[in-house]
Protein backbone atom coordinates (compact mmCIF):
# COMPACT_ATOMS: atom_id res chain seq x y z
CA UNK A 1 0.00 0.00 0.00
CA UNK A 2 1.25 3.81 -0.13
CA UNK A 3 1.83 5.77 2.50
CA UNK A 4 -0.56 7.83 3.77
CA UNK A 5 -0.60 11.36 2.70
CA UNK A 6 -3.66 12.77 4.89
CA UNK A 7 -3.72 16.38 5.95
CA UNK A 8 -6.02 15.74 8.38
CA UNK A 9 -4.01 13.45 10.30
CA UNK A 10 -1.44 16.00 10.94
CA UNK A 11 -0.87 16.58 14.64
CA UNK A 12 1.63 19.52 15.98
CA UNK A 13 5.22 17.81 16.39
CA UNK A 14 6.22 20.98 19.03
CA UNK A 15 3.85 19.63 21.62
CA UNK A 16 5.92 18.12 24.48
CA UNK A 17 4.89 16.41 27.41
CA UNK A 18 7.45 17.38 30.79
CA UNK A 19 8.74 14.49 32.19
CA UNK A 20 7.77 12.28 29.21
CA UNK A 21 8.76 9.08 30.80
CA UNK A 22 8.70 9.91 34.64
CA UNK A 23 4.93 9.47 33.68
CA UNK A 24 5.10 7.07 31.45
CA UNK A 25 6.49 4.93 34.12
CA UNK A 26 3.96 6.14 36.71
CA UNK A 27 1.61 4.65 34.33
CA UNK A 28 3.38 1.50 33.85
CA UNK A 29 3.48 1.07 37.69
CA UNK A 30 -0.03 1.28 37.86
CA UNK A 31 -3.08 -1.51 38.75
CA UNK A 32 -3.93 -2.91 35.01
CA UNK A 33 -6.18 -5.74 36.29
CA UNK A 34 -9.76 -3.52 35.79
CA UNK A 35 -11.19 -6.79 37.56
CA UNK A 36 -14.62 -4.58 38.78
CA UNK A 37 -14.88 -1.99 35.85
CA UNK A 38 -17.69 -1.62 33.43
CA UNK A 39 -15.78 -2.87 29.97
CA UNK A 40 -18.78 -2.69 27.91
CA UNK A 41 -19.91 0.94 27.25
CA UNK A 42 -20.51 3.12 23.96
CA UNK A 43 -19.59 0.41 21.32
CA UNK A 44 -17.16 -1.82 23.16
CA UNK A 45 -20.25 -4.57 23.44
CA UNK A 46 -20.33 -4.50 19.30
CA UNK A 47 -19.93 -8.19 19.24
CA UNK A 48 -17.92 -10.82 20.63
CA UNK A 49 -13.97 -10.95 20.58
CA UNK A 50 -11.24 -13.49 22.17
CA UNK A 51 -8.88 -12.00 23.96
CA UNK A 52 -10.22 -8.08 24.06
CA UNK A 53 -8.08 -6.39 26.83
CA UNK A 54 -10.68 -3.78 28.78
CA UNK A 55 -10.90 -0.27 27.33
CA UNK A 56 -9.37 0.96 30.35
CA UNK A 57 -6.08 -0.22 29.56
CA UNK A 58 -5.55 1.43 26.61
CA UNK A 59 -7.45 4.57 28.16
CA UNK A 60 -5.09 4.91 30.81
CA UNK A 61 -2.16 5.92 27.97
CA UNK A 62 -4.47 7.98 25.70
CA UNK A 63 -5.44 9.87 28.75
CA UNK A 64 -1.94 10.34 30.48
CA UNK A 65 0.48 10.66 26.88
CA UNK A 66 -1.29 12.17 24.31
CA UNK A 67 -3.83 15.38 23.88
CA UNK A 68 -6.46 16.24 21.49
CA UNK A 69 -5.81 15.53 18.37
CA UNK A 70 -3.32 13.40 18.65
CA UNK A 71 -2.76 10.50 16.45
CA UNK A 72 -2.67 7.18 17.84
CA UNK A 73 -1.78 3.70 16.32
CA UNK A 74 -2.87 -0.14 16.81
CA UNK A 75 -1.66 -1.79 13.98
CA UNK A 76 -3.39 -5.10 14.97
CA UNK A 77 -6.20 -3.79 16.24
CA UNK A 78 -8.78 -6.84 16.39
CA UNK A 79 -11.82 -5.14 17.46
CA UNK A 80 -10.89 -1.98 17.76
CA UNK A 81 -10.85 -1.18 21.31
CA UNK A 82 -7.76 1.19 21.12
CA UNK A 83 -9.51 3.04 18.15
CA UNK A 84 -13.01 3.42 19.81
CA UNK A 85 -10.81 4.51 23.18
CA UNK A 86 -8.63 7.33 21.60
CA UNK A 87 -12.14 8.34 18.86
CA UNK A 88 -13.91 8.59 22.76
CA UNK A 89 -11.26 10.93 24.16
CA UNK A 90 -11.18 13.14 20.82
CA UNK A 91 -7.93 11.38 19.59
CA UNK A 92 -7.29 10.92 15.83
CA UNK A 93 -7.27 6.78 15.53
CA UNK A 94 -5.37 4.54 12.86
CA UNK A 95 -6.03 0.92 13.01
CA UNK A 96 -5.28 -2.02 10.53
CA UNK A 97 -5.77 -5.83 10.53
CA UNK A 98 -5.03 -8.38 8.12
CA UNK A 99 -8.35 -9.85 9.22
CA UNK A 100 -11.42 -8.43 7.76
CA UNK A 101 -13.88 -8.94 10.21
CA UNK A 102 -12.05 -7.32 12.31
CA UNK A 103 -11.48 -3.93 10.29
CA UNK A 104 -15.22 -4.33 9.75
CA UNK A 105 -15.86 -4.32 13.59
CA UNK A 106 -13.34 -1.35 13.99
CA UNK A 107 -14.63 0.43 11.52
CA UNK A 108 -18.52 0.35 12.78
CA UNK A 109 -16.97 1.08 16.29
CA UNK A 110 -15.60 4.23 15.57
CA UNK A 111 -18.37 5.27 12.53
CA UNK A 112 -20.72 7.85 13.52
CA UNK A 113 -23.98 7.44 12.38
CA UNK A 114 -27.65 8.49 12.83
CA UNK A 115 -29.43 6.07 15.64
CA UNK A 116 -33.10 6.09 14.09
CA UNK A 117 -32.11 5.78 10.96
CA UNK A 118 -29.85 2.53 11.63
CA UNK A 119 -33.16 1.39 13.54
CA UNK A 120 -35.42 2.11 10.86
CA UNK A 121 -33.23 0.36 8.08
CA UNK A 122 -32.30 -2.60 10.36
CA UNK A 123 -36.56 -3.18 10.85
CA UNK A 124 -36.72 -3.06 7.16
CA UNK A 125 -33.98 -5.68 6.80
CA UNK A 126 -35.60 -7.88 9.36
CA UNK A 127 -39.44 -7.38 7.96
CA UNK A 128 -38.16 -8.18 4.86
CA UNK A 129 -36.51 -10.97 5.30
CA UNK A 130 -39.58 -12.37 7.69
CA UNK A 131 -41.60 -11.96 4.19
CA UNK A 132 -39.31 -13.74 2.27
CA UNK A 133 -38.78 -16.41 4.43
CA UNK A 134 -42.12 -16.83 5.01
CA UNK A 135 -43.19 -16.45 1.16
CA UNK A 136 -40.34 -17.40 -1.22
CA UNK A 137 -37.97 -19.89 0.37
CA UNK A 138 -37.61 -21.30 -3.03
CA UNK A 139 -36.22 -18.28 -3.89
CA UNK A 140 -33.78 -18.29 -1.05
CA UNK A 141 -32.96 -21.27 -1.82
CA UNK A 142 -31.91 -20.68 -4.95
CA UNK A 143 -30.14 -17.57 -3.37
CA UNK A 144 -27.74 -20.08 -1.24
CA UNK A 145 -26.76 -21.72 -3.98
CA UNK A 146 -25.85 -19.43 -6.14
CA UNK A 147 -24.28 -17.42 -3.31
CA UNK A 148 -21.48 -20.22 -2.29
CA UNK A 149 -18.80 -22.28 -4.14
CA UNK A 150 -18.99 -25.93 -3.30
CA UNK A 151 -16.50 -25.85 -0.34
CA UNK A 152 -17.94 -22.88 1.23
CA UNK A 153 -22.05 -24.47 1.47
CA UNK A 154 -20.49 -28.00 2.44
CA UNK A 155 -19.85 -25.78 5.47
CA UNK A 156 -22.18 -24.13 5.61
CA UNK A 157 -24.43 -27.17 5.16
CA UNK A 158 -22.28 -28.77 7.97
CA UNK A 159 -22.67 -26.02 10.88
CA UNK A 160 -26.06 -24.71 10.21
CA UNK A 161 -29.43 -25.88 10.12
CA UNK A 162 -31.40 -25.59 6.52
CA UNK A 163 -34.13 -23.30 8.27
CA UNK A 164 -31.42 -21.29 9.77
CA UNK A 165 -29.38 -20.83 6.51
CA UNK A 166 -32.33 -19.57 5.00
CA UNK A 167 -33.41 -16.78 7.43
CA UNK A 168 -29.30 -15.62 7.35
CA UNK A 169 -29.32 -15.40 3.36
CA UNK A 170 -32.73 -13.18 3.47
CA UNK A 171 -31.26 -11.12 6.64
CA UNK A 172 -28.04 -10.77 4.88
CA UNK A 173 -29.32 -9.93 0.87
CA UNK A 174 -31.43 -6.98 2.97
CA UNK A 175 -28.72 -6.15 4.48
CA UNK A 176 -25.99 -5.22 1.35
CA UNK A 177 -29.29 -3.94 -0.46
CA UNK A 178 -28.35 -0.72 2.31
CA UNK A 179 -27.46 2.38 0.14
CA UNK A 180 -25.32 4.11 3.10
CA UNK A 181 -22.15 2.30 3.54
CA UNK A 182 -21.79 3.09 7.45
CA UNK A 183 -25.19 2.16 8.15
CA UNK A 184 -24.71 -1.48 5.56
CA UNK A 185 -21.62 -2.02 7.70
CA UNK A 186 -23.27 -1.49 11.21
CA UNK A 187 -26.15 -4.15 10.24
CA UNK A 188 -23.61 -6.20 8.95
CA UNK A 189 -21.96 -6.23 12.37
CA UNK A 190 -25.19 -7.02 14.05
CA UNK A 191 -25.96 -10.33 11.45
CA UNK A 192 -22.12 -11.39 12.46
CA UNK A 193 -22.73 -11.07 16.05
CA UNK A 194 -25.64 -13.63 16.20
CA UNK A 195 -23.55 -16.13 15.04
CA UNK A 196 -19.98 -15.68 17.03
CA UNK A 197 -21.60 -15.69 20.62
CA UNK A 198 -20.35 -16.24 23.78
CA UNK A 199 -23.45 -18.61 24.15
CA UNK A 200 -26.34 -19.58 22.07
CA UNK A 201 -26.30 -18.23 18.98
CA UNK A 202 -27.85 -19.64 15.72
CA UNK A 203 -25.42 -21.95 14.56
CA UNK A 204 -24.97 -25.44 15.29
CA UNK A 205 -21.54 -24.76 17.06
CA UNK A 206 -20.99 -24.43 21.00
CA UNK A 207 -17.58 -22.10 21.88
CA UNK A 208 -17.25 -19.64 19.13
CA UNK A 209 -16.48 -16.82 20.72
CA UNK A 210 -14.02 -18.92 22.58
CA UNK A 211 -12.57 -19.77 18.63
CA UNK A 212 -13.19 -23.43 19.99
CA UNK A 213 -15.93 -24.35 17.76
CA UNK A 214 -17.68 -28.02 18.27
CA UNK A 215 -21.08 -29.31 16.95
CA UNK A 216 -23.64 -29.81 19.02
CA UNK A 217 -26.47 -32.00 17.54
CA UNK A 218 -28.57 -31.27 20.23
CA UNK A 219 -28.34 -27.77 20.05
CA UNK A 220 -31.63 -25.76 19.11
CA UNK A 221 -30.68 -22.89 16.82
CA UNK A 222 -32.16 -19.76 17.87
CA UNK A 223 -34.36 -18.16 15.29
CA UNK A 224 -32.21 -15.61 13.36
CA UNK A 225 -34.68 -12.92 12.68
CA UNK A 226 -35.62 -12.72 16.09
CA UNK A 227 -32.33 -12.75 17.53
CA UNK A 228 -30.87 -9.93 14.95
CA UNK A 229 -33.96 -7.85 16.25
CA UNK A 230 -32.60 -8.06 19.79
CA UNK A 231 -29.18 -7.31 19.11
CA UNK A 232 -29.82 -4.54 16.46
CA UNK A 233 -31.75 -3.01 20.05
CA UNK A 234 -28.69 -3.53 21.86
CA UNK A 235 -26.43 -2.22 19.37
CA UNK A 236 -27.91 0.96 18.96
CA UNK A 237 -27.51 2.33 22.52
CA UNK A 238 -23.44 2.02 21.37
CA UNK A 239 -23.71 4.04 18.12
CA UNK A 240 -21.40 7.12 18.35
CA UNK A 241 -24.10 9.64 17.00
CA UNK A 242 -22.81 13.02 17.98
CA UNK A 243 -18.78 13.02 18.42
CA UNK A 244 -17.04 13.80 15.78
CA UNK A 245 -13.63 12.99 14.90
CA UNK A 246 -11.19 11.73 12.17
CA UNK A 247 -10.24 7.99 11.77
CA UNK A 248 -8.82 5.40 9.74
CA UNK A 249 -9.65 1.71 9.70
CA UNK A 250 -8.21 -0.44 6.87
CA UNK A 251 -6.82 -3.97 6.00
CA UNK A 252 -3.13 -3.94 6.21
CA UNK A 253 -0.02 -5.88 7.26
CA UNK A 254 1.19 -4.52 10.81
CA UNK A 255 4.84 -5.68 9.16
CA UNK A 256 3.88 -3.01 6.04
CA UNK A 257 2.59 -0.15 7.19
CA UNK A 258 1.42 2.41 4.87
CA UNK A 259 2.45 5.64 7.06
CA UNK A 260 4.77 8.19 6.96
CA UNK A 261 8.08 8.19 9.67
CA UNK A 262 8.04 9.82 12.59
CA UNK A 263 4.17 10.26 12.51
CA UNK A 264 2.35 8.31 15.34
CA UNK A 265 2.14 9.86 18.94
CA UNK A 266 1.42 6.45 20.44
CA UNK A 267 1.30 3.39 19.62
CA UNK A 268 -0.80 0.65 21.82
CA UNK A 269 -1.67 -2.72 20.41
CA UNK A 270 -1.62 -6.38 21.46
CA UNK A 271 0.02 -9.17 19.18
CA UNK A 272 -1.64 -12.71 19.02
CA UNK A 273 -0.33 -15.60 21.06
CA UNK A 274 2.80 -17.81 19.44
CA UNK A 275 2.06 -20.58 18.05
CA UNK A 276 -1.88 -19.75 17.12
CA UNK A 277 -3.28 -20.00 20.67
CA UNK A 278 -6.20 -18.30 19.87
CA UNK A 279 -6.84 -19.14 16.91
CA UNK A 280 -9.05 -15.95 15.13
CA UNK A 281 -10.13 -16.84 11.87
CA UNK A 282 -11.52 -20.43 13.09
CA UNK A 283 -14.11 -18.49 14.50
CA UNK A 284 -14.58 -15.85 12.43
CA UNK A 285 -14.95 -17.28 9.32
CA UNK A 286 -18.52 -18.74 10.48
CA UNK A 287 -19.40 -15.20 9.77
CA UNK A 288 -17.10 -14.17 7.28
CA UNK A 289 -18.13 -16.74 4.91
CA UNK A 290 -21.90 -15.72 5.01
CA UNK A 291 -19.74 -12.03 3.70
CA UNK A 292 -18.88 -13.69 0.93
CA UNK A 293 -15.05 -14.64 2.10
CA UNK A 294 -14.67 -18.52 0.34
CA UNK A 295 -13.76 -20.81 3.04
CA UNK A 296 -11.06 -21.85 0.84
CA UNK A 297 -9.81 -17.97 0.88
CA UNK A 298 -9.76 -17.80 4.49
CA UNK A 299 -7.93 -20.71 5.13
CA UNK A 300 -5.10 -19.80 3.18
CA UNK A 301 -5.41 -16.28 5.34
CA UNK A 302 -5.15 -18.26 8.24
CA UNK A 303 -1.51 -19.26 7.14
CA UNK A 304 -0.46 -15.72 6.98
CA UNK A 305 -1.50 -14.56 10.20
CA UNK A 306 1.59 -14.33 12.94
CA UNK A 307 2.62 -17.02 15.12
CA UNK A 308 0.94 -19.41 12.58
CA UNK A 309 2.32 -22.73 12.41
CA UNK A 310 3.65 -22.66 8.66
CA UNK A 311 7.29 -22.66 8.81
CA UNK A 312 7.88 -22.59 4.88
CA UNK A 313 8.66 -19.82 2.92
CA UNK A 314 9.32 -17.24 5.98
CA UNK A 315 12.37 -15.07 6.67
CA UNK A 316 13.82 -16.23 9.66
CA UNK A 317 16.38 -13.37 11.27
CA UNK A 318 19.09 -13.90 13.92
CA UNK A 319 17.70 -13.22 17.27
CA UNK A 320 19.20 -11.76 20.52
CA UNK A 321 20.76 -13.90 23.42
CA UNK A 322 17.87 -14.71 25.58
CA UNK A 323 14.99 -15.31 22.52
CA UNK A 324 18.57 -17.04 20.70
CA UNK A 325 18.81 -19.71 24.14
CA UNK A 326 15.09 -20.10 24.14
CA UNK A 327 14.91 -21.30 20.78
CA UNK A 328 17.85 -23.73 20.76
CA UNK A 329 16.30 -25.37 24.20
CA UNK A 330 12.81 -25.76 22.42
CA UNK A 331 14.48 -26.50 19.48
CA UNK A 332 16.54 -29.64 22.09
CA UNK A 333 12.43 -30.79 22.70
CA UNK A 334 10.77 -30.11 19.50
CA UNK A 335 12.34 -28.96 16.45
CA UNK A 336 8.92 -28.39 14.79
CA UNK A 337 7.70 -26.19 18.15
CA UNK A 338 11.00 -24.38 17.37
CA UNK A 339 11.03 -23.08 14.16
CA UNK A 340 7.01 -22.19 14.54
CA UNK A 341 8.02 -19.85 17.82
CA UNK A 342 11.36 -18.85 15.30
CA UNK A 343 8.81 -17.60 12.68
CA UNK A 344 6.76 -16.17 15.43
CA UNK A 345 9.50 -13.62 16.67
CA UNK A 346 11.47 -13.06 13.46
CA UNK A 347 7.96 -11.99 12.51
CA UNK A 348 7.33 -9.34 15.22
CA UNK A 349 10.67 -8.20 14.82
CA UNK A 350 9.69 -6.65 11.64
CA UNK A 351 6.24 -5.31 13.59
CA UNK A 352 8.42 -4.02 16.14
CA UNK A 353 10.42 -2.32 13.22
CA UNK A 354 7.70 -0.81 11.55
CA UNK A 355 6.19 0.72 15.11
CA UNK A 356 9.95 2.15 15.60
CA UNK A 357 9.75 3.92 12.56
CA UNK A 358 6.62 5.65 12.04
CA UNK A 359 6.20 6.59 16.03
CA UNK A 360 7.84 9.93 16.84
CA UNK A 361 10.82 10.52 19.07
CA UNK A 362 10.46 10.62 22.66
CA UNK A 363 7.00 8.48 22.39
CA UNK A 364 5.66 5.67 23.47
CA UNK A 365 4.81 2.18 21.82
CA UNK A 366 2.56 -0.36 24.25
CA UNK A 367 2.79 -3.74 23.53
CA UNK A 368 0.22 -6.08 25.64
CA UNK A 369 1.28 -9.58 25.13
CA UNK A 370 0.78 -12.80 26.55
CA UNK A 371 3.83 -15.59 27.05
CA UNK A 372 3.45 -19.12 25.49
CA UNK A 373 4.05 -22.31 27.63
CA UNK A 374 5.15 -25.07 24.47
CA UNK A 375 6.40 -28.77 25.82
CA UNK A 376 6.30 -27.62 29.66
CA UNK A 377 8.91 -24.35 28.27
CA UNK A 378 7.99 -21.21 28.93
CA UNK A 379 9.45 -18.94 26.29
CA UNK A 380 8.83 -15.60 27.86
CA UNK A 381 7.20 -13.99 24.88
CA UNK A 382 7.02 -10.56 27.15
CA UNK A 383 11.21 -10.65 27.84
CA UNK A 384 11.96 -12.15 24.04
CA UNK A 385 9.79 -9.05 22.75
CA UNK A 386 11.23 -6.64 24.97
CA UNK A 387 14.83 -7.80 24.15
CA UNK A 388 13.82 -7.78 20.16
CA UNK A 389 12.49 -4.32 20.95
CA UNK A 390 15.98 -2.63 22.61
CA UNK A 391 17.65 -4.63 19.38
CA UNK A 392 15.84 -2.42 17.37
CA UNK A 393 15.96 0.44 18.72
CA UNK A 394 13.25 1.06 21.47
CA UNK A 395 13.86 1.64 25.49
CA UNK A 396 12.61 -0.34 27.51
CA UNK A 397 10.66 1.88 30.63
CA UNK A 398 9.10 -1.40 32.59
CA UNK A 399 7.28 -4.35 31.66
CA UNK A 400 4.30 -4.50 33.70
CA UNK A 401 1.86 -7.70 34.72
CA UNK A 402 -1.73 -7.83 34.85
CA UNK A 403 -4.04 -10.40 35.95
CA UNK A 404 -7.06 -12.01 33.15
CA UNK A 405 -10.10 -11.63 34.40
CA UNK A 406 -11.03 -14.62 31.62
CA UNK A 407 -14.86 -14.70 31.98
CA UNK A 408 -14.48 -10.94 30.11
CA UNK A 409 -12.08 -12.03 28.28
CA UNK A 410 -13.66 -14.99 27.18
CA UNK A 411 -10.83 -17.38 27.44
CA UNK A 412 -11.27 -21.08 27.16
CA UNK A 413 -9.94 -21.54 30.72
CA UNK A 414 -11.67 -23.53 33.65
CA UNK A 415 -11.54 -22.24 37.03
CA UNK A 416 -10.92 -25.00 39.10
CA UNK A 417 -7.32 -25.31 37.93
CA UNK A 418 -7.25 -28.87 36.94
CA UNK A 419 -6.99 -31.35 33.87
CA UNK A 420 -5.95 -27.82 32.38
CA UNK A 421 -4.37 -27.92 28.73
CA UNK A 422 -1.22 -25.76 27.30
CA UNK A 423 -3.57 -23.56 26.16
CA UNK A 424 -5.34 -23.07 29.80
CA UNK A 425 -1.46 -22.95 31.64
CA UNK A 426 -0.54 -19.74 29.69
CA UNK A 427 -3.66 -17.51 29.97
CA UNK A 428 -3.68 -16.53 33.60
CA UNK A 429 -1.32 -13.19 33.06
CA UNK A 430 -0.11 -11.31 30.58
CA UNK A 431 2.41 -8.43 30.38
CA UNK A 432 2.39 -5.11 29.52
CA UNK A 433 5.73 -4.05 27.49
CA UNK A 434 6.54 -0.10 27.82
CA UNK A 435 8.68 0.74 25.15
CA UNK A 436 9.96 4.12 24.54
CA UNK A 437 11.77 5.45 21.28
CA UNK A 438 14.95 7.75 21.91
CA UNK A 439 14.60 11.16 21.33
CA UNK A 440 17.99 11.06 19.44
Amino acid sequence: MDQLNLPLFVSNPTKKFSNYRKKYLEILQGDFNFQNHNSTYSAHAFHAFPAKFPPQLPGVFIEGLTRSGDIILDPMMGSGTTLLEARLMGRKPIGFDIDPLSTLISYSKVTSIDPKKASEFGEQVAERADALYLNRSDYLSQILKQRFDFKSLEFINYWFDLQTQLELVALISGIEGVQDPAIRSFLTIVFSSIIITKSGGVSLARDLAHTRPHKDLTKVPKPASKEFRKRLKANLKGILSSKKSNFLVGEGNAQSLPISNNSIDLIITSPPYASNAIDYIRANKFSLVWLRHPIAELGELRGSYIGGENTTGFTYFRMPVLTETLLKKLGEIDTKKSKVIHRYFSEMRGVLEEMFRVLRPGKAAVVVVGTSMIRGLDIETQNCLAEIGEMVGFDVVKIAERQLDRDKRMMPARKNGQNQSQIEERMHKEYVIGFLKPEG
